[in-house]
């Protein structure tokens, strides 16, 4: 199992780092070869995360690093981590759309590969104590690799004497790392991938105080900041799977950029949310998910063509609980497994084309169509059609009702 510290004698063994090439992992670098010996090779696994890539090879180079890996995971991420969430309308507690949950997994899958490829013994991230990331990272190093230690720093306080920013960026200058990393004054702690952008920290810590949008906001505009124009799109679906944006056919990835711009535009996606943390505490956050909430939506409005009624009850109770499992870090677990194959067995005939309008904030439908509707207009129409008989109904009301209507006797026969 992995260990909160190394089990042995760990110098000249190789530790893989999670690397960001922000304070903490960077403070890291040098604090693994003190106090370890350990020889680390850095890994920075994007998931589309943009410029943040940028310099990173020069920083973990200056930082003491033995190497450094950039492995670009993004199109892996979007279909085998992201799609099957959207697919199983996986939100967390009604708002959140997984951003960071469903990429944690996927980033800690190449970890071990990374680990495995290089020999290591251990991988160690930069998460704290009192969030979910360790738990994430964790659980799924445990699943993968049950053989390599676990390193988390901010946990091993008989070792780790760092207590605050001002703390690392002293002790990385004491290591002759002369790096700027700006003013904690500033900057909302943040996280980024292709699905969303998180942040927490400033005026978000208090629940009283309204976000200040303008200074944060990355991806998207506020609504009210919105271009005054509607945006049309539509979007093409083959068993629940995204084809083609505009008539134009592309990957996943491709469409969910390009949903991210039309989306961040329009204000689209913006969410402030009080969540519940799996360690037991509540935390505040704004996310940005401008394409994901598109795409969610949109298959959402498919669904409603082709599932039947029952199915779509059930799919919702499991779109739930497929959330919790993915929030809590979950992801290699049976359970999440089991449930994504109930979620795919109901794709197969979710095809069709969504159309929706953009505009401050709001996404309004403007039609739908698939080959596979449940939908039949001589049904549904108020003029009588053959497969609809009005007097059918009266049995049905009957039968229907009957246990309110036995009740109600009984109620009145007890006075």
């Amino acid at each position: 199992m992995g260990k909160e510290t190394p089990k042995k004698e760990t110098k000249g063994e190789k530790v893989v780092l999670a690397y960001s090439g922000g304070l903490d992992t960077t403070a890291i670098i040098p604090w693994l070869k003190e106090n370890f010996g350990y020889e680390v090779i850095c890994c920075c696994v994007d998931v589309g995360q943009g410029n943040e890539l940028d310099g990173l090879e020069e920083r973990a180079r200056l930082s003491g690093a033995a190497k450094l890996y950039i492995e670009d995971i993004t199109d892996d991420f979007c279909e085998n981590y992201l799609l099957p969430c959207i697919q199983a309308n996986a939100v967390y507690e009604n708002k959140y759309l997984l951003g960071t949950s469903m990429a944690r997994p996927a980033i800690a899958k190449r970890l071990v590969e990374i680990a495995r490829k290089e020999g290591a013994s251990a991988v160690c991230h930069g998460a704290t104590g009192k969030g979910n990331d360790q738990i994430r990272f964790e659980l799924a190093i445990k699943a993968l690799a049950p053989d390599l230690d676990i390193i988390a720093p901010w946990r091993m306080t008989d070792v780790w004497k760092m207590e605050s920013r001002e703390d690392e960026i002293a002790y990385c200058r004491e290591k002759g790392i002369e790096l700027a990393f700006g003013s904690h004054d500033n900057s909302y702690s943040r996280d980024r991938n292709i699905m969303h952008i998180s942040h927490e920290g400033l005026e978000l810590e208090d629940p009283a105080n309204e976000p200040h949008y303008d200074h944060m906001l990355t991806l998207s505009v506020s609504p009210q900041k919105a271009k005054d124009s509607e945006t049309e799109l539509s979007i093409d679906f083959e068993a629940g799977v995204p084809v083609a944006l505009n008539g134009k056919k592309m990957s996943v990835k491709e469409i969910l950029m390009e949903l991210n711009r039309l989306g961040g535009e329009n204000g689209i996606g913006i969410v402030d949310i009080v969540e519940n943390r799996v360690v037991g505490m509540k935390s505040r956050g704004v996310y940005e998910t401008p394409g994901g909430t598109i795409l969610m939506e949109a298959h959402k409005q498919l669904e409603e063509l082709c599932l039947d009624r029952q199915t779509m009850e059930f799919k919702a109770m499991v779109g739930i609980r497929f959330s919790q499992v993915v929030y809590e870090g979950k992801w290699f677990d049976p359970l999440r497994e089991a449930l994504e194959a109930f979620v795919k067995s109901t794709q197969k005939y979710v095809t069709g084309t969504c159309k929706m309008k953009l505009y401050k904030g709001n996404i309004i439908k403007a039609g739908t169509t698939s080959p596979y509707s449940l939908y039949d207009a001589s049904l549904a129409s108020f003029t009588t059609g053959e497969l609809y008989d009005h007097h059918d109904a009266s049995g049905f009301i009957t039968l229907f009702g009957l246990p309110e209507k036995v009740r109600a006797l009984k109620m009145k026969e007890q006075g």
